[in-house]
Parts: structure tokens; C-alpha cells; sequence
């Protein structure tokens, strides 16, 4: 159903206010955003909401597609005769293997996610971005006890080390390049975003934290899948008369470490200013969330590094990347 819609009610929020929800696969609420703000910047709404959420734990990957064979399949024989379908985990490892990036390569990444997302947290860097929830306590059995505990922070990261990366299974391949380690972790999760037009927040006495500069979804290879974030990327700056010089944050998805490490190898960037505070191979990637909590995590950190603009982007499956340029204030 229109989960967005239905979440919206259930809130108790004015039932004048419309709901709609976005498929975009991983970047769902990325793209959400950006039409938020094109509508805004188009004059059609003045405040939006975007937002996104996944719960893996209930509704993981795939449970959605039909198994009834009457009633079809998404992908079907018109689909194969122009591409080969490929799942993320063979995509990512083909992605490794164009670009040469080794098991040791990755490893090394996901050990500086998880090290970083350690670093952050200690440090209480998301705490203006994290909003605590009373969740039902349940017994051994699943049962409700009646109680409730207040959640106030993700379960990730997890300690690693590079000899207990080096001993995890490959997951795409028997000699796969990725594995647990260097994959992004199932997690349930949820984030929103206010977006207004700066007449209308000025007129509400609001302070904006960032304005969106510019923003993209853009198509690429469906068979390597991941690499969106490359043509997303010089889109971005090639539209806007940046270079990555010129970006003090970045946030790209960690699907993978090879999507972050061959999106690397093509912009060149700063790596110092990339998921400074880790990323989704430590503290996990809610599907439809993910967007929208990189742009608060992006928002967040240009106020706390004073940084200027900031990068958002990730791939998707079936071959898409989104992308939203950010400037602070």
C-alpha cells in the first residue's frame, strides 16, 4: 500500500495533507527528496516532507515479488533480450574486477567504516540527528511483555579487526572480492526531511540548515548496476561548475566497498572528506531510507566541519544513481 500515506494517518497528522510513496529502489528517498524540491522550486508546494523507511527485519529483500507464477514476473523476456540480469552481489564483484580492486583493498574499507562510525559515535556526532523511540519489549517466545525500552541508538558498528575481515566467506562469489565485512549491513530504519521554500521559511522565522543547490537521478549500465554514482557525480559538478576541489563532504552509499573505491578511482576525491563518519558497511543501509539519512548526516557535518558544499549520492538496482548537491545555510 502507500505506506507514506498510511504512516502519515496513522500519526494523526491533518488528513488535508497528500501522501504519496517513490520506487527508486535504494534511492527511493533520495529521489524522494528531490521531487520535493522540485516542486517547491517549481512553485507547486511551498513545504514538503521527504522521507523513507525499511523495516529488513519483517519485509526483507525480494519478499515483495510475486511466487505465484500466474501472476508474472518483474523481469521477464523483453528484460533479457537487451540485458543480462545480474544480481548487487555479482554487479559489485564485476565492478572489483574492471576496476582492480582486491579483497585486501576492501577489507582495509569496510575496516575504515566501521572505525570511523566507532570514532562518530563516541564523539556524539549524530546526536542532533537521532530521534529516540519506545519500542514494545518482547520475551524469548516473540511474546509482548507490556513493557517498552527507549531505543536511543543504533545497534551498529561492530569491533573489527583486518585478521577477523580477512577470515570472513566471500558473499558474491566462492573467490568474491566482498564479504559480510565489506557489504553494507541489513538494518531497520527510518528519516525525514523538511524542505520549504526560503520566502516561506523566513516567513515562519525558520534558520534553513542547508539549501539544495541541484539535484539528479540519472541511468546507467543495468548489468554492472552500481556505478551510478560516477555519472551522478560529474553531472552534479559539471553542472554546477564544481569540481570535487570544491566539495567539503561527501556521502556516498556503501552498497560495497568497490562502489565507493571505483567511484573513487574515476573523481578522484579527498578521501578524508568522504563518509568521515562512516558509512552504511558499518552502521547499515535501510533500503528506502538510506537516501535521506545521508543527507542528514551530510547536512549535519558541513554545520559541524563549517564546510561549504556537500555531495550526496548512491547506487540503485536496475541501474539508477541519485544525487543532491547541498549548500550550507
Amino acid at each position: 500500500m502507500n505506506v507514506t500515506r498510511s504512516a502519515w494517518l496513522s500519526a494523526g497528522l491533518p488528513l488535508e495533507v497528500p501522501s504519496t510513496t517513490v520506487d527508486a529502489q535504494c534511492g527511493s528517498s533520495q529521489q524522494a527528496s528531490t521531487l520535493a524540491y522540485s516542486l517547491i522550486a517549481a512553485g507547486v508546494v511551498e513545504v514538503a516532507v521527504a522521507c523513507g523507511v525499511e523495516i529488513m527485519n519483517k519485509v526483507p529483500l525480494g519478499s515483495t515479488t510475486p511466487k505465484d507464477p500466474d501472476v508474472g514476473k518483474p523481469i521477464n523476456r523483453g528484460y533479457w533480450k537487451h540485458y543480462e540480469y545480474t544480481t548487487q552481489f555479482e554487479g559489485a564483484e564485476r565492478m572489483a574486477e574492471r576496476s582492480g580492486i582486491s579483497r585486501a583493498g576492501a577489507d582495509a574499507f569496510g575496516l575504515l567504516s566501521q572505525e570511523r562510525s566507532a570514532a562518530a559515535l563516541r564523539d556524539g556526532r549524530f546526536a542532533s540527528q537521532l530521534v529516540p523511540i519506545e519500542v514494545p519489549e518482547r520475551g524469548p517466545d516473540g511474546t509482548n511483555l507490556g513493557t517498552t525500552v527507549l531505543f536511543e541508538r543504533d545497534e551498529a558498528p561492530r569491533p573489527s579487526t583486518l585478521e577477523g575481515l580477512a577470515r570472513l566467506k566471500p558473499t558474491g562469489r566462492p573467490n568474491g572480492v566482498h564479504t559480510a565485512g565489506t557489504s553494507s549491513q541489513i538494518a531497520d530504519g527510518a528519516a525525514a526531511l523538511l524542505l520549504m521554500s526560503r520566502d516561506r521559511a523566513e516567513a515562519l522565522g525558520v534558520t534553513p540548515l542547508a539549501t539544495v543547490v541541484d539535484a539528479c537521478l540519472v541511468g546507467c549500465d543495468p548489468v554492472l548496476m552500481l556505478e551510478g554514482p560516477i555519472p551522478a557525480t560529474r553531472k552534479l559538478l559539471g553542472d554546477n561548475g564544481l569540481s570535487m576541489g570544491d566539495v567539503d563532504v561527501v556521502e556516498i552509499n556503501e552498497a560495497f566497498a568497490s562502489v565507493v573505491l571505483a567511484w573513487d578511482q574515476e573523481v578522484k576525491a579527498d578521501m578524508s572528506r568522504v563518509n568521515t563518519n562512516g558509512g552504511a558497511i558499518a552502521l547499515g543501509h535501510p533500503i528506502g531510507a538510506t537516501g535521506v539519512v545521508l543527507i542528514t548526516k551530510a547536512v549535519h557535518e558541513l554545520a559541524r566541519s563549517n564546510g561549504e558544499h556537500a555531495l550526496v549520492t548512491m547506487c540503485c538496482g536496475g541501474g539508477l544513481s541519485t544525487g543532491t548537491l547541498l549548500r550550507r545555510g
